[in-house]
């Protein structure tokens, strides 16, 4: 059912237009002390493939790539910052998609089309210890917690149900715990990525997120970062269900700045 594809692009939005929480973490210099903050903005792009099920009826296959995500997307915000200050972190990932559709309905009895509307936000916080911290390498331990809200509103034009509305969707959070990973290896390139699991049933049945790829720092400041991500959530309450897997490349690019040292 169209709706059912619908709610899926939603959640591609959400996790498709962001990288990770940790990416920021991942591709900063270890400073000896002192407060250093990264921001970085990102673009996944990523399929997206499972089950999702709207106001009780049975989940739906889902097969979305993300060209129909950008076809859908009205409105999209992703950026992530981090604090460093020797091996301790706090990091933060804030991602926000809107997204808008006109589904037309085979026989128009009903309704002649529906005009539909997504809202996805999902808001990650960690912190972070580094378990190993020298040469250009760490290796952290995270923890901390994933929001996600969904929010689907359908109107309907024409038809027995027209001027008549419906929505559905969730609010949830999942408790996070993980590990991340850099290393320098020469000439500005340097290794990252994570692994996250979460949920534990407080709230997705299980979830879970990992990350590999490479990245260049131009200077001090400037890098890029390319690499490959997937994300797991298997989340279901009440007649919505959310169990969807979602991969593909991410790229980003990051400021890195520090009070102490603003040149």
């Amino acid at each position: 059912m169209k709706k059912f594809r619908l709610a899926a692009l939603a959640m591609a939005g959400v996790l498709g237009l962001g990288a990770a929480n940790a990416f920021a973490a991942d591709i900063a210099k270890p400073q000896d002390e002192g407060w250093t903050f990264t921001v970085a903005p990102y673009l996944w792009a990523s399929g997206i493939k499972g089950e999702s099920g709207l106001f009780g009826f049975p989940p739906q296959d889902v097969d979305v790539s993300f060209s129909d995500v950008l076809q859908h997307l009205k409105f999209g915000f992703m950026g992530l910052t981090e604090a460093r200050n020797g091996p301790f972190t706090i990091s933060t990932d804030i991602v926000y998609a809107k997204l808008d559709a006109n589904i037309g309905t085979p026989q128009g009895i009903l309704a002649s089309n529906i005009d539909a509307t997504v809202s996805t936000f999902m808001g990650t916080a960690l912190g972070g210890y580094s378990v190993y911290y020298q040469d250009g390498t760490n290796f952290d331990l995270v923890a901390g917690a994933r929001l996600w809200s969904v929010d689907n509103k359908f109107d309907f034009n024409g038809g027995a149900l027209g001027g008549s509305s419906a929505s559905d969707g969730d609010t949830w959070v999942d408790p996070v715990i993980g590990a991340k990973f850099k290393a320098d290896v020469g000439n500005g390139i340097y290794l990252a990525g994570w692994g996250l699991v979460g949920g534990f049933g407080a709230g997705s049945k299980s979830m879970w997120d990992v990350m590999g790829g490479a990245g260049y720092q131009f200077n001090d400041k400037m890098s890029m970062f390319v690499g490959y991500r997937a994300v797991h959530d298997n989340y279901s309450h009440d007649g919505f269900v959310n169990k969807l897997t979602q991969q593909g490349p991410i790229l980003g690019l990051t400021y890195q700045f520090s009070p102490a040292h603003p040149g």
